[in-house]
C-alpha cells in the first residue's frame, strides 16, 4: 500500500456505521463501493488508482475518521445502478485507527481548516491533500 500521498492521490469516503461499519468492512476484508449517486463523487471514484490510500469516515452519529483502506480495483460500472452512468471501485480494509478523529476535533484543527470534509460536508467521496492525510495519520496513531 502507498503510505504517502506525495506521489498519489489520497481519498476519504463516508459511510453510516449502521449501514456498513468499518468493523464489518474489516471482517469482509474487501468491498465494492457502490451506490454513489452524486456526479462529483462519481468523478472522484473514477480518478482513484489501485493502491491509493482511503480514509474511512463514519457519518451520522459517530462523525469520525475511524480507519484506513486502499483502492483494490479501479472504477467500473456500478452493478447497483438501474439507470445512468454510475461507477464504483473496490476497496480493501487496511486497519482501524488506534484513535478515531472526531468531526469537532477536525473542525478545531488549524491544519485541517480547508479539508473537503468541512467545505463539502455532503460529498461522500472526496480528495484529501497530502498534508491533510499525513496530519490525520499522526492524529490517529
Amino acid at each position: 500500500m502507498k503510505t504517502s500521498c506525495a506521489a498519489v492521490r489520497c481519498w476519504l469516503v463516508k459511510q453510516e456505521p449502521a449501514a456498513y461499519s468499518f468493523a464489518q468492512f474489516q471482517k469482509d476484508k474487501k468491498t465494492a463501493w457502490t451506490g454513489v449517486r452524486n456526479f462529483q463523487a462519481r468523478n472522484n471514484l473514477r480518478a482513484m488508482q489501485k493502491g491509493d490510500p482511503v480514509l474511512y469516515y463514519h457519518s451520522n452519529d459517530d462523525r469520525a475518521i475511524v480507519g484506513l483502506a486502499e483502492v483494490a480495483k479501479t472504477a467500473y460500472p456500478d452493478p447497483t445502478a438501474t439507470e445512468g452512468d454510475w461507477s464504483c471501485v473496490d476497496l480493501k480494509a487496511v486497519r482501524p485507527f488506534a484513535k478515531s478523529l472526531a468531526l469537532p476535533e477536525i473542525k478545531a484543527d488549524a491544519k485541517l481548516k480547508d479539508i473537503a470534509l468541512i467545505r463539502q460536508s455532503r460529498l461522500s467521496v472526496m480528495l484529501i491533500t497530502p498534508d491533510e492525510f499525513a496530519h490525520i495519520l499522526k492524529r490517529t496513531a
